[in-house]
Order: C-alpha cells, then sequence, then structure tokens
C-alpha cells in the first residue's frame, strides 16, 4: 500500500512540474473565466435593454434612411435604405484608404531616399520634412487643410486655373476626365492582363538571372507593355478622344470630376503625416543592409540604379514591409477622423444611423467589424507579399 500512496503522490507532483500539462490548464481556466465574464456582459446588457424597451437586431437596415450624404460612389438619396448608406459610408473609406495607401507608399519612399541622399540640401529638406508632420498630431493637419480649402482658396468664379482645364476654389479641385465610352472598358481589362503578363514575366526573368545569370530588360519590357496594350486596345476601338471638361456655370463649375474640399483635406493631411513615418520605415531598412554589400556591388560596375534594385532594396524590404503593414493601418484607421472634416465615411454615416434608430450597439458593432476586415484584408496581403519577397537562404 505505501508503494502505490508513493507511486500516486509522484504522478500529482509530475503533473504539476510538467509544463505542457500545466498550460493547457492554465488555457482551459482563462477560456472559462473569459466565457464567464462575457456571458455576464451579454446578460447585463440584454437586461438593461429589456428593461429601456430598446429593440435588439439588424431589421432597421431594410428601414428608409431619411438623410442625404454629400459624396457617394453608387447611386443613393434619402429614399434608399439604413443598409445602402452604410454601404456608401463603406465605399467612401474605402476609396480614401487605397488612394491614400498608394500615394503614402510612394511619397514616402521618396522622402526615404532624399533622406540618405548626399547632396546636403535634399538631405535636410527631407529630414525638415519629417519633423514636422511627425510632430504635428494628424487631426490639427486635417483641420489645417480642410481650412486651406476653404478659407485660403478663391470662390469658384475666381478660381485658380494653374493646369488648362483644371480648377481649384473652396468647391474642390476640379478636372477634365474622358467621356465614358466602352473603349475604355476594354482598356481596363487589357491594363489587367498586361500587369498579370508583367508579373509572370518578371518570374521567368528572376528564375533566368538566377541560372545563367543574364540580365533582361524587365523594366523597359514593362512599361511597353503596360502602355502599348492599352492604347493598342483604344487604337482598334476607334481612339475616342471626346473630354468632359468643366465649364463654369452659375456658381459652380458643370461637367468633369469634382473631387470636395472633404475629401482632399482628409486624402493630403492622412498621406502627409503617414509618409513621413514611412520615410523613416525606408530609411531604417535601406541602412541595416551592409555598406559592404553596396562596395561589392559598385566593384563589380553596377550603376547605382542597378545597386539599389538589385542589392539593397531586396535585403532592405525584409525589414521595411512589417512595420510599412503598420503604417497602412494606421492610415485606414485614422481616415475615422474624416467624422470632424464633414467628410462622410464609414464612422460618420454610422453614427447618424445610430443617433436616428438609436441601434448604439449594432451601429457599434458594425463599427469595429468593417474596420476589422479592412486590417485583417490589407495584413493578408502584405504577409502574402513579405513571403514573396523573402530572400530564400540556401
Amino acid at each position: 500500500m505505501t508503494g502505490i500512496n508513493n507511486n500516486v503522490q509522484s504522478d500529482k507532483i509530475s503533473f504539476w512540474y510538467d509544463p505542457d500539462k500545466r498550460s493547457i490548464l492554465y488555457q482551459m481556466g482563462t477560456l472559462v473565466m473569459v466565457g464567464l465574464l462575457g456571458y455576464y456582459l451579454l446578460s447585463n446588457i440584454l437586461s438593461n435593454l429589456e428593461r429601456q424597451s430598446i429593440a435588439t437586431g439588424f431589421g432597421f437596415l431594410q428601414k428608409e434612411s431619411s438623410f442625404e450624404i454629400g459624396e457617394s460612389l453608387i447611386s443613393y438619396s434619402a429614399a434608399d435604405s439604413y443598409a445602402r448608406a452604410l454601404l456608401v459610408g463603406v465605399l467612401n473609406t474605402l476609396i480614401v484608404s487605397f488612394i491614400g495607401v498608394v500615394l503614402t507608399v510612394i511619397l514616402g519612399t521618396f522622402i526615404g531616399v532624399a533622406r540618405l541622399s548626399k547632396n546636403w540640401i535634399v538631405k535636410k529638406l527631407a529630414a525638415i520634412y519629417i519633423e514636422i508632420f511627425q510632430d504635428i498630431p494628424v487631426l490639427l493637419q486635417l483641420f489645417f487643410w480642410y481650412a486651406f480649402f476653404y478659407e485660403m482658396l478663391p470662390s469658384p468664379r475666381q478660381a485658380l486655373n494653374p493646369v488648362s482645364g483644371v480648377f481649384m476654389s473652396n468647391r474642390g479641385v476640379v478636372f477634365p476626365v474622358p467621356v465614358f465610352d466602352k473603349t475604355y472598358i476594354f482598356m481596363a481589362v487589357a491594363l489587367a492582363t498586361g500587369c498579370i503578363l508583367v508579373f509572370l514575366l518578371r518570374r521567368w526573368a528572376r528564375a533566368r538571372q538566377e541560372k545563367t545569370g543574364a540580365l533582361f530588360p524587365l523594366f523597359k519590357v514593362s512599361i511597353a507593355i503596360l502602355i502599348g496594350l492599352p492604347l493598342l486596345v483604344w487604337w482598334l476601338g476607334g481612339a475616342p478622344t471626346q473630354i468632359d471638361v468643366p465649364v463654369l456655370t452659375g456658381f459652380n463649375f458643370q461637367g468633369g470630376v469634382n473631387v470636395s474640399p472633404e475629401f482632399s483635406a482628409l486624402l493630403l493631411g492622412l498621406v502627409l503625416y503617414t509618409a513621413a513615418f514611412v520615410a523613416e520605415v525606408v530609411r531604417a531598412g535601406i541602412q541595416s543592409v551592409g555598406h559592404g554589400q553596396t562596395e561589392a556591388a559598385m566593384s563589380l560596375g553596377l550603376k547605382p540604379s542597378r545597386v539599389l534594385n538589385l542589392v539593397i532594396l531586396p535585403q532592405a524590404l525584409r525589414v521595411i514591409v512589417p512595420p510599412l503593414t503598420s503604417q497602412m493601418l494606421n492610415l485606414t484607421k485614422n481616415s475615422s477622423l474624416a467624422v470632424a472634416i464633414g467628410y462622410p465615411d464609414f464612422v460618420s454615416v454610422a453614427g447618424t444611423t445610430i443617433n436616428q434608430t438609436g441601434q448604439a450597439i449594432e451601429g457599434v458593432a458594425m463599427i469595429m467589424a468593417v474596420y476589422l476586415f479592412f486590417s485583417l484584408l490589407t495584413s493578408a496581403f502584405m504577409n502574402w507579399y513579405n513571403k514573396a519577397i523573402a530572400i530564400i537562404e540556401r
């Protein structure tokens, strides 16, 4: 009996000293506590809603919204449902985030490279830009650009005309666009096809270079494909050239495309602010590459542009991509500040919906879900890109 008791006691001791078994027990305990906390909060919310006779659910989405939205990528009126109004807000957030991310990466990369320039003036100007736009809160920058468009720009009758057909006033920026033609749809398809061809060509050129060492003029051929293929479709489609030029009619411009002051201020503020952080990310990534790599490439007779594209950037991207992903997410989430300057993004539209319907829990839940979806989508794309550019060590 004494031997059996000693074995049981030793099994108990070994269980508590086994890190794998302890971790399972701790995780189960944590899961139970979180579940109990969630149950308590949910039951408390439901009882309070029932006490105040507030109906829950998403049935209100099918009701008439009864409010207008100043900017919309799709047709919308006050007679449409709340669901369509929220869709307008999602699209408005998506368009400003997408354009902002593209412009931020371009501007941030340029400023980051300029920060490392050997030219003293270029280097100092890049440093001044980074310090100014990093140190001023993004909301204050949005207010500044909003005031700039409304207070510093003239009325439409005295609109600035920096380029023929382009007008800047306190009503926004108006510029000419081609009149819609079916040929442009086929041109877009041709452009998408060209992007796929360039992607496949890039993979082939890289494999060819690794196998034979011969360089392929990828940049020139890619530009020829991306420009030449849509131009060929445009010529085969009859070469439409009709342009919708904006014309001052009454107190505003008619025709062309009008980019509102709210959209312009939001986009400008987000891009200039986030690009300052992206520039530092790019600078740090480039400086992470050992100087011996650059010297070795230069000793082979490579031009500085070749050294940057073939030696420095492929290694620097491993350091750049993870923090760059965070900056993209920050830009998307900072777009929610659009409500401060009157741009109808998703937060603004959802806020109006909550005020009219009283469905605060559902409204906030939808805001959280939309921004979570945008963040996960961006993270998934950047993680895929990070794996695609990873250097495979032999």
